[in-house]
This record gives C-alpha cells, structure tokens and sequence, in this order.
C-alpha cells in the first residue's frame, strides 16, 4: 500500500512493506487517489518525493494476479487491463503542477521502471538496486505509452536499446552516465536526503505550478498525446 504524508511544502508517497510492491488494480487505483490528492493540495513551492520501503521500489506488474485468472484468455485479459490503468498514472504525473522526483532504494522493474521514469528526476542507490525491463526476457511487447515515455525520457538510443532489446540490469553508477538518472549515492539514507534536498532546492524556486505541469507536457509531446493529454498556452509573465 502506499502512505502520503506533507512535510511543510514536501509530499512524500511511499510505497510500505517488504514486498516487491506489485502494481495489481488495487495498488494502481490507490496511487491514482493519492496522485490526485497532492494535484489538489499543492500550493507554489511544493514538490513530490516517491519512494519505497524495503527490497524493491516496485517490480513492476502483479503477474501473479494474472495468473490467478486461470485461462489464456484470462491472464492475457488481466495483463491489458493492468497495462491500461498504469496509463492514468503516467497522464498523472505529467499533469501534477510541482516538480517530481523518484528516490530509489531498490529495484526499479518492468513496471516499476516506468513509474520511476514518470517523475521528473531520479536519485538511486550505487550500492544496491537496479533499473530493469524484463518484457524482452519473459515474453512480453512493450506498451506504446511505455515506449514513449522511453524514447522522450532517454536521449541515449544506445542506453535505450540495451534496455529495452537486451534487458540489461542497470546499476546506478552506468545509470547516471548514460543519462537514466540524475544522481547515485551510497546507501538508502545517502539516497533520501539527497532526494529531500532536490526537492527543497526545486521547490524554492516557487514556479507556477499551471505553467511548470504545460511545459512538462510540452517536453514529451508524444506521450502526453498517447495517454490523452492536450497542450495549452499560458501567457502571464512575472517580469
């Protein structure tokens, strides 16, 4: 389950437990509500931290809720239906109106990697964890949203195609040189405070937040057109 708390101008979701953090409907819908709690509560100065307790930020979808439909058909059916509710996630972020970062402690999977790469910057652990898309491995096409989010999100073709045409698990260190993540430290604490400090540093810029969320659609213009989002133009310069 996930946990927001507000600390002064911060929201910290984090995802509780020692699980490998599945998204299934339930995990997935209950972001969804969180997301929306901070889009309405976030003031200029505000900025979101997502991270994770445990192993894992999250592994990313709940194969094991797929397989408990039995059938071809119903595994297949409940894989669709996980990949199009991860959808909204993605629309929601680019949309929040305040600056975004992912704290990794753990691994990022599948999935999981793609809900990292929805925030704004990514901080990682150099010690532990890595980043991993595993559909090339076990079997599975890539979603058109998905390859978006990568095309947009990763300049480096050549870290795109190890990614997603090799599966290489990628640690922090070569993670930060290929342009993946902003930052490696060493450690879970080294990661939160660094991840704090962003946060702090970007929030005081005190942008707009209605103007920071178009920019950031305006940045990815497929995606935002793939998971339905429309682009407008704010003209109210603080000069």
């Amino acid at each position: 389950m996930y946990t927001l708390e507000k600390r002064g101008n911060l929201f910290i979701l984090t995802l509780t437990g020692d699980g490998q953090h599945r998204l299934n409907p339930n995990l997935i819908g209950e972001l969804l509500s969180l997301l929306s709690q901070v889009k309405a509560q976030a003031t200029i100065g505000s900025a979101l931290i997502t991270q994770s307790q445990g192993k894992f930020f999250s592994n990313g979808f709940d194969l094991d809720w797929a397989q408990a439909a039995g059938s071809e058909q119903g595994v297949s059916e409940r894989l669709l239906h996980m990949v199009e509710s991860l959808k909204p996630v993605v629309s929601a972020f680019l949309s929040l109106p305040i600056p975004t970062i992912a704290s990794l402690t753990g691994h990022a999977a599948a999935g999981g990697f793609v809900l990292a790469l929805c925030h704004d910057y990514i901080i990682m652990r150099r010690d532990r964890g890595v980043l991993y898309m595993s559909e090339v491995d076990i079997g599975l096409t890539i979603p058109d949203y998905f390859n978006a989010l990568f095309r947009e999100k990763i300049g480096d073709s050549s870290a795109r195609r190890d990614i997603l045409l090799r599966g290489v698990k990628m640690k922090g260190d070569e993670a930060v040189k290929r342009g993946v993540v902003q930052a490696a430290y060493d450690g879970e604490a080294e990661v939160r405070v660094a991840s704090v400090r962003m946060a702090e540093e970007l929030g005081k810029r005190k942008w707009n937040g209605e103007v920071y969320a178009e920019i950031r659609k305006g940045l990815f213009p497929q995606l935002s057109a793939i998971v339905g989002l429309g682009h407008k133009t704010i003209a109210t310069p603080k000069l």
